[in-house]
């Protein structure tokens, strides 16, 4: 996620907020707690709208959610024991706990595609991919190790051509002929709020790379001893999205603000709409299946293509990785609007 807005006071609205919904006289909910990824912010935004409508607790759920941060490893806590659900990043990380025997599983795959851009300069017109390959490339280590494999191997980019990338802008914005990594949900927008122009933006999963990502992972032995507990949690935060993607967010984004106060409501908005523009969560498969949809071909897929860029092993059993057992349901698709 952007380190760019992170928090100043999680603590105290972390405590506050989360226990806003009171279970009602007489009724008991499950405890649940599940942790992000990273600091609060709108592609967490239908969790946080399944806790402001009372969605989690239509479902039989008290969920408290543990925001994630540059100094927090809340998938640690998941396999430890001490949350029952986590955010993963994407795929790749699905795939790696298969590698290493880590006992989590994915059971939703909430963005359909991965938000992963290059942002350009305004000036700089891409027309396809293979037109940022003259262009510095500013890339973060963890991009280097995964999609730009992808890169070398499917479109021929070469390494030369990369510099690190620190979540800082500047050298971006010093040097015109570069591009930068970043979400199509965040970077264009401060990019543009610096220098007053849009700059231009090239989706990655537009060009094959099709990792899901903020996926719901759990315990294999959450599934063991409580499926109804998980099937109830992941149709409860598909609700959520239908319902902030497309309903009244107003109290899910005082919570995301709250949380944290570098969030402001234009990003807000600005995030929300690009989810939608690119159908981020609410595409392909999600137009029949709902929110959420995996399928083993759309896995397959990302699979082959990360064993040919060498990002993983092709002896790991990726099937392993995740389980349709809780999505492809349709749950939610009345609340889509009719167009």
């Amino acid at each position: 996620m952007n380190p760019a807005f992170l928090p100043r006071a999680l603590t105290a609205a972390f405590v506050s907020l989360l226990t806003v919904i009171a279970p009602a006289r007489g009724q008991t909910l499950d405890k649940v707690s599940f942790g992000t990824n990273w600091v609060a912010e709108a592609e967490h935004g239908g969790f946080y709208q399944a806790v402001a409508d009372g969605t989690y607790r239509k479902y039989g759920l008290d969920v408290t959610i543990v925001p994630g941060g540059p100094n927090e490893n809340n998938r640690m806590l998941l396999i430890s024991g001490k949350i029952e659900f986590f955010m993963a990043a994407n795929t790749l990380q699905s795939f790696d706990a298969v590698a290493n025997n880590v006992p989590v599983i994915a059971v939703a795959a909430i963005f359909q595609k991965d938000p992963q851009v290059f942002v350009t300069h305004p000036e700089f017109k891409v027309t396809k991919l293979e037109d940022l390959k003259p262009l510095t490339l500013f890339v973060s280590k963890e991009g280097v190790a995964s999609y730009f494999q992808w890169l070398k191997h499917e479109y021929g980019f070469n390494e030369r051509m990369v510099r690190p990338y620190t979540f800082n802008s500047q050298p971006f914005l010093a040097n015109k002929q570069s591009a930068m990594q970043g979400y199509v949900t965040s970077e264009p927008f401060a990019i543009e709020k610096v220098t007053g122009k849009k700059p231009g933006v090239t989706l990655l999963a537009d060009y094959g790379f099709n990792a899901y990502s903020t996926l719901i992972e759990t315990r294999l032995d959450l599934i063991d001893k409580k499926p109804d507990l998980v099937q109830r949690f992941v149709d409860a935060s598909i609700i959520g999205w239908y319902n902030y993607l497309y309903g009244d967010n107003a109290a899910a984004n005082a919570m995301i603000k709250k949380l944290n106060p570098e969030m402001t409501d234009a990003l807000l908005a600005y995030s929300i709409a690009k989810m939608k523009e690119y159908g981020i969560v609410d595409s392909g498969d999600t137009l029949k299946d709902g929110i959420g949809a995996m399928t083993d071909a759309h896995v397959a897929s990302f699979f082959d293509k990360m064993v040919r860029a060498g990002v993983v092993k092709r002896d790991i059993d990726f099937r392993k990785a995740y389980t349709l057992r809780f999505v492809n349901k349709a749950v939610g698709l009345e609340l889509r609007p009719k167009k």
